[in-house]
């Protein structure tokens, strides 16, 4: 697969869209978190194409929230997100190996969980793909300043959208209530960042967006490995 990335960061990021949707079908994806922006984004897609697909890494250790938020997506929007599971082998040996919050014990370990309930998951839905579609902006964390709105992903074989990547928070959440768009209600009660709920805790006013994820960890290792693994 070639693809003119250089061409397409010259583009606004709804007509980069556009065109990637069209050229790529069923092959390019959004992968959701349920975010403010996977929200902003799963409403663009699907305004463009009615079958965009959407899917997320169901990790089993997710806020109720969050679960209640894909039935509210799926009943909004008239979809069916595309959920994919960790081995629940892999899970079973990690547990009896070294506990059930094992990722409180060493980075190590942390990584070791996030591997196998989100990374592997994803690449297999990776290998459904071309295109993969991201919900990441360059202010949300200083490990993703260097980011741009298209890449090739170093770790597969496809490219890497991030439609949102210029775009402030003030931007996203002015999108949400402009659309009326579902979110998570943590996020109005201190959480801008929500992943896996033992690895997230709310944060005080004027703290760095991410500082509730992996809190106990240095802030410039703080990713799950989705996106540097």
């Amino acid at each position: 697969m070639e693809e003119n990335i250089e061409k397409l960061n010259l583009m606004t990021s709804e007509e980069a869209m556009r065109y990637l949707m069209d050229k790529y079908g069923d092959r390019i994806a959004l992968s959701s978190s349920l975010s403010l922006e996977d929200q902003v984004i799963t409403h663009m897609m699907l305004s463009i194409r009615k079958n965009a697909r959407i899917f997320t890494l169901d990790t089993g250790r997710l806020f109720p929230e969050t679960y209640s938020l894909i039935d509210k997506t799926n009943m909004k929007y008239g979809i069916k997100m595309e959920i994919y599971f960790p081995d629940h082998e892999k899970v079973e040996a990690m547990t009896r190996k070294h506990g059930v919050n094992l990722f409180y014990e060493s980075m190590e370990k942390r990584k070791e969980c996030c591997n196998v309930r989100k990374i592997e998951p994803l690449n297999r839905a990776l290998s459904t793909l071309d295109v993969w579609v991201c919900g990441l902006r360059r202010e949300q964390s200083i490990t993703r300043g260097d980011m741009k709105m298209v890449e090739k992903d170093p770790y597969s074989n496809v490219i890497k959208f991030n439609p949102l990547i210029d775009w402030s928070l003030k931007d996203v959440t002015d999108y949400i209530k402009a659309n009326n768009i579902p979110y998570n209600p943590l996020h109005d009660k201190g959480y801008p960042s929500i992943g896996c709920q033992p690895c997230t805790r709310p944060v005080a006013e004027g703290e760095d967006i991410r500082s509730g994820r992996w809190w106990w960890e240095d802030p410039d290792k703080k990713e799950c490995g989705l996106h540097k693994r």
